[in-house]
């Protein structure tokens, strides 16, 4: 009736977020209407945006509308740091156009509050820095083509996980190849590397809210197909 698939009711059970109301035999599971309120309730929040961290916080007694304010202002901040972004590649395009130069210090004004630059330094030092350098000097063709590959690999990941394929199975280690090779746009990680980042999607609600616009519980899924496909590059 949700339109929820089983793998994310399982998801939800096993971080605790809407456990059944009870298991028959087999791990059937048995949902009532104070679960099914529950679900509800969930499916809201995430339609609003809020990652599954928030949402079992408001769920379990927090402040609803505390977490919404909160998730508010992530919001605005991201539209504000997309708008100088798209004002910088457009003062760019101008200069490709019409030769005016774009004054030096206005270059990386849209990088300026990239949310995830510093924790990029923190983890990875210079090779974040280097990364980060190779995606701005990306011209908007590039930049767009990358992002659309990205967008693909999730999409097919996501249906690979509705039709209930393993992580290990063929077709989603393929997806997972497609994945490396995408990541190889930035930085080209090593088999722990590659474990590393694949967790950091699920331990880091900004990731998982991402990932997770595409199919709830599509994090965990990539993160636990990489640790398979890992295995490959050792």
């Amino acid at each position: 009736m949700a339109r929820v698939s089983s793998r994310t009711l399982r998801h939800y059970d096993h971080v605790g977020l809407l456990p059944p109301a009870r298991t028959g035999p087999g791990g059937l599971r048995f949902y009532e209407r104070p679960q099914l309120q529950r679900l509800q309730h969930i499916m809201l929040l995430r339609e609003l945006g809020l990652g599954l961290t928030d949402i079992a916080q408001v769920l379990d007694g927090a402040d609803e509308t505390a977490a919404l304010r909160r998730h508010h202002r992530r919001l605005l901040a991201e539209a504000a740091r997309l708008t100088r972004l798209a004002e910088t590649v457009a003062r760019t395009i101008d200069e490709r156009q019409d030769g005016a130069a774009v004054p030096a210090e206005e270059m990386f004004a849209g990088f300026a509050d990239d949310p995830y630059a510093a924790q990029a330094r923190e983890l990875y030092g210079e090779q974040a820095v280097a990364a980060q350098r190779r995606a701005a000097s990306w011209d908007a063709d590039t930049a767009r083509g990358v992002r659309g590959e990205g967008d693909g690999v999730h999409r097919d990941l996501a249906a690979l996980m509705a039709s209930g394929a393993t992580v290990d199975a063929p077709a989603v280690q393929a997806v997972i190849a497609r994945h490396h090779a995408w990541v190889s746009h930035f930085w080209t990680p090593g088999p722990d590397a590659y474990v590393g980042l694949g967790r950091l999607y699920v331990d880091d609600e900004r990731f998982t809210a991402g990932i997770d616009a595409h199919a709830p519980g599509l994090a965990v899924y990539l993160r636990d197909a990489i640790a398979v496909y890992a295995g490959t590059l050792r």
